[in-house]
């Protein structure tokens, strides 16, 4: 008779927490720089940056992944999984992540922290409020559209801003796809001005953008500030400073700048700040949150989003270009079911079973969805940073295929481990704990893939045709025209952010494996001033999702003693 594996949250609540001085110890924080939410979760000041700055610099290692299939990888779980082995070697690790959006949680996958043994705890805080860090992203974010309408009814005749080049948006953090398109001020003149605008999901706001590339609450002062939000008549950038909103946002998110401490299941200190969209912003969590882990230990574990294409590339090229801080190793999580996906015979559908022929012994497949392996490695390594590939097991794995994942890693030339910390915690990733000490002491020759004196179309197309294989870039006119205006306007030096899809190196998301001869065709092109990046549009881009036909939601409850039921 098979066994029922336990749900992560039944896993989370026998966890054992230790308090959160004792956990902060660990990294040498002093509990006065501690601020207690509760027994389990604190947020920790941002002097402790400069308290711990004496104490030697931990090696930094960031979690990337093949490309994913709309299921996702596991890329947090072999995050904590590698924090909690590292522990289990005599390593001491902290764990960086970002913290869950609420939006997606509701909607059909489950949160991001972590799964089975391999969990960042208390699990329900951490996928619903935690400390109201997104809600102060929601509120400063909402506050600026507010003076942004509020300008245009009380100076209307003689407005400066053009009203069509508006871009901000609101946000909240719900999956809520009527939304997406939306006209405000209907009904009497006192309603406002009517215009079309629209909703993204709170993840995708350059505020959230702006709290994960702050150095300190006077930087994101002046990165708020001068976020643009459309265009003067004469083509000038306008800037939330213009509307004299940018200290009333910092305010906002006074709070929210400082990191938040929790624990693995095993009491590894665990940092969660910022959660910013992963396919069309920086995808990875707070430089502040790196520069306190940084000399917290041994190690440094963070994870980027999505596939090294994605996640990785914008870790090196935004994140480190930054912070300063430069990655001593990268893992790069594969799973069979992803490989076999990419040999171009099987889709996922998120919601659905997987194909049964999926589920079959087939090394053959495996091998046949090779060619995304071995460019996410070559990914990693242009960078001159060295890989591991953790091969993250699931139970309808065979042990063939795990072992051609490993002889493919060995014909490129790069350590491989087997991952069963899902299912055993901490010892289930002490190989791949051993792998990354041993990668992480080769010397490091760190690059960024391009100088910020690179014009933005060079930049661009480092990116497409060395990261993404793709032979060119077409630009549609107006994106020609957007990118001439932002070198003229003097953003030409700041890193570009391609948003694309997440399910395909190339732009297309049906193009698996690793593809050629494709043209990168970049549509528009925006500027997160503020953040610190130009981002290019390739491809649609949906910023706010919406709920599928069978939610989360719908099975997520309390009972009778008030405890939450449901949540995965």
């Amino acid at each position: 008779m098979k066994l029922e594996f336990p749900t992560d949250l039944e896993i989370a609540r026998k966890a054992r927490l230790l308090p959160m001085p004792e956990i902060a110890g660990k990294m040498g924080i002093d509990s006065h720089l501690l601020e207690p939410y509760g027994h389990d979760v604190a947020k920790i000041k941002l002097d402790a940056i400069e308290e711990l700055s004496g104490k030697p610099r931990a090696k930094y290692v960031v979690i990337s992944a093949i490309t994913p299939t709309p299921l996702g990888e596991g890329k947090t779980t072999t995050t904590v999984g590698l924090g909690d082995a590292l522990g289990q070697i005599g390593k001491m690790a902290t764990v960086a992540i970002r913290q869950p959006s609420m939006g997606p949680t509701f909607g059909i996958k489950g949160g991001a922290a972590g799964g089975g043994y391999s969990q960042v705890v208390p699990m329900e805080r951490l996928n619903l409020h935690l400390t109201g860090d997104f809600h102060a992203v929601t509120a400063a974010h909402n506050l600026l559209a507010a003076m942004i309408d509020n300008y245009i009814h009380h100076s209307l005749r003689d407005f400066p801003i053009d009203l069509h080049s508006i871009t901000w948006r609101r946000v909240l953090d719900v999956s809520d796809r009527v939304l997406r398109s939306v006209v405000v001020g209907l009904g009497a003149p006192e309603d406002g001005v009517t215009r079309q605008t629209g909703f993204d999901i709170t993840a995708a706001s350059e505020v959230m953008a702006v709290l994960a590339l702050s150095t300190s609450l006077q930087d994101m002062r002046q990165r708020l500030g001068r976020m643009v939000i459309g265009l003067a008549r004469d083509g000038q950038p306008i800037t939330a400073d213009f509307l004299h909103a940018g200290g009333a946002m910092t305010v906002i998110m006074r709070d929210a700048i400082k990191p938040n401490l929790l624990q693995t299941m095993e009491n590894t200190p665990v940092l969660v700040h910022a959660g910013p969209f992963g396919n069309i912003a920086n995808g990875a969590s707070s430089v502040l949150a790196d520069l306190i882990g940084i000399h917290g230990g041994d190690f440094l574990v963070t994870e980027a989003g999505f596939g090294a294409d994605m996640g990785a590339e914008r870790f090196f090229n935004i994140k480190c270009r930054t912070s300063g801080l430069t990655p001593d190793a990268a893992v790069i999580v594969a799973t069979v079911r992803a490989l076999k996906v990419h040999s171009g015979k099987y889709r996922v559908v998120a919601g659905r079973p997987l194909p049964p022929e999926l589920l079959k012994e087939s090394p053959d497949d495996v091998l046949a969805g090779a060619a995304n392996l071995r460019k996410q490695v070559e990914n990693i390594q242009i960078h001159g940073v060295t890989p591991v590939v953790a091969i993250n097991a699931f139970p309808d794995d065979h042990a063939s295929e795990h072992q051609a994942i490993r002889e493919l890693a060995k014909h490129l030339g790069v350590r491989s481990a087997v991952c069963n910390n899902f299912v055993d915690g901490g010892r289930g990733a002490v190989e791949l704990a051993e792998m990354v000490v041993a990668a992480a002491e080769e010397p490091s020759t760190f690059q960024l893939l391009y100088p910020d004196a690179a014009t933005l179309r060079e930049k661009i197309e480092a990116i497409a045709l060395r990261v993404y294989g793709a032979r060119g870039v077409e630009y549609d006119p107006a994106a020609a025209r957007q990118l001439d205006a932002y070198e003229a306007s003097g953003f030409g030096r700041l890193p570009v952010c391609i948003a694309k899809t997440h399910l395909s190196i190339s732009s297309d998301p049906k193009l698996k494996g690793a593809p050629t001869g494709w043209v990168l065709p970049v549509r528009e092109v925006r500027a997160s001033v503020g953040a610190g990046f130009i981002y290019p549009i390739c491809g649609e881009m949906r910023t706010m999702p919406g709920l599928p036909t069978t939610p989360n939601a719908m099975s997520i409850d309390i009972d009778e003693n008030g405890d939450i039921i449901g949540l995965s």
